[in-house]
């Protein structure tokens, strides 16, 4: 009988360990759109499924302790109190400053309209599409906000043959931009591999592994000069010129084992990610600005037994930029306790992320909101302002 085959070798052998896979953002391209406003919108997808619950810990909430095991950091185990019932973890400590200035807020308990199945891949289209589902939709939200104003015109920038992001994808046209990537494996090869691995437990864990590896080698080989730096320097340049919307991917969210390591991986990029916008943009563009960082569904309200959470339903979007109203955790908690839990596993959505997102980009452009709930996002009811925009 032959010896089984080890997860690292299993990488090794199919050529894994060494591409850039879907982990690195060097995988994602950048695009840009000029418009009619002043005003700038960053749109940022975290790819894989963020544990709000984990970055925003709600350790006031009774039942949080006993769930999260040893992923319930608090006050007490170094998180920053945001509010004397959220914490904020402490791979984001770079950006207590933001938070104090105004200039960062979240909105938890927040979903898209896709529910039980939690695979990445529909989660992401049914995120990027901006409906309810999937039929007979070809674009994405961004594109078809960027068609209902006139005047748009595509700003130029780089192409280096990488594919156009759903969300941006449709009849007005945008220009691309990426980083020089050397890629073993084309996009359409990880995209399979990712399909493939999605069912089978070990090799999803095996998938992570080597995204989490060529992630890390990737800022080795830039010498501590991630490829998410690069995008951001890039993008801030850009919106500091013509450029008024940009949107891209930030990737390695999927934290089903040792979440602790994974997770300050993704985190330090991201918090890397908003402090190089803040700090490369020209002139006053920040205070004009408005990032929003959001993912495809948000994970288990329970650690699992190898010390990570499974894919899960409600989760948080981030804000940040002088445009937003900062030092805020917005949305209604759902609270964690027994009969709380979505399916009694998952942190209970209790706000469309959609309507957080028309919400922004009302304020920003003052788009009108029949077009926003018609047009941009067919069938979505906003509801009342949450007031996330100054």
């Amino acid at each position: 009988m032959a010896d089984p085959v080890s997860r690292r070798d299993f990488l090794a052998r199919t050529g894994l360990i060494g591409c850039s896979l879907a982990a690195s953002p060097l995988l994602t391209p950048v695009s840009f759109a000029a418009a009619p406003w002043d005003t700038r919108l960053v749109v940022i997808i975290l790819r894989g499924g963020m544990d709000g619950l984990d970055v925003v810990q709600p350790y006031g909430d009774p039942a949080f302790n006993r769930l999260r095991g040893s992923l319930a950091l608090g006050p007490e185990g170094g998180a920053y109190d945001l509010d004397g019932y959220f914490a904020l973890h402490p791979s984001l400590a770079p950006l207590i400053p933001m938070w104090e200035a105004g200039q960062l807020s979240f909105a938890h308990a927040v979903s898209t309209p896709y529910r039980d199945k939690r695979s990445h891949f529909d989660g992401q289209d049914l995120l990027e599409a901006g409906t309810t589902s999937l039929a007979g939709v070809r674009d994405g939200w961004l594109n078809r906000m960027l068609q209902t104003v006139p005047d748009v015109t595509p700003q130029t920038a780089y192409a280096v043959g990488r594919s156009d992001m759903r969300l941006l994808q449709g009849k007005a046209e945008v220009a691309n931009w990426s980083p020089d990537a050397q890629l073993d494996l084309s996009p359409q090869a990880v995209r399979l591999l990712e399909l493939v691995t999605e069912s089978d437990p070990a090799l999803h864990a095996a998938l992570s592994e080597a995204q989490l590896l060529s992630q890390m080698a990737d800022d080795e080989q830039k010498r501590g000069k991630g490829g998410h730096v690069e995008i951001a320097e890039f993008a801030a340049a850009r919106l500091s010129d013509e450029a008024r919307i940009a949107a891209f991917s930030l990737n390695g969210w999927d934290t089903h084992s040792t979440q602790k390591r994974t997770i300050n991986t993704a985190l330090t990029r991201l918090s890397e990610t908003l402090l190089t916008l803040r700090g490369k943009m020209r002139g006053d563009t920040w205070r004009k600005t408005a990032v929003v960082a959001m993912t495809e569904f948000g994970r288990t309200a329970r650690q699992n037994g190898t010390a990570g959470t499974d894919h899960g339903t409600g989760g948080l979007m981030i804000l940040a930029g002088g445009a937003i109203k900062g030092g805020h955790v917005f949305g209604d908690w759902p609270g964690l306790g027994d009969g709380d839990l979505y399916q009694d596993r998952d942190l209970m959505p209790t706000s469309d992320v959609r309507a957080q997102a028309a919400w922004v980009m009302r304020g920003l452009t003052g788009l009108d909101r029949h077009v926003l709930e018609s047009a941009i996002f067919p069938g979505l009811d906003m509801g009342s302002d949450p007031g996330l925009i100054l």
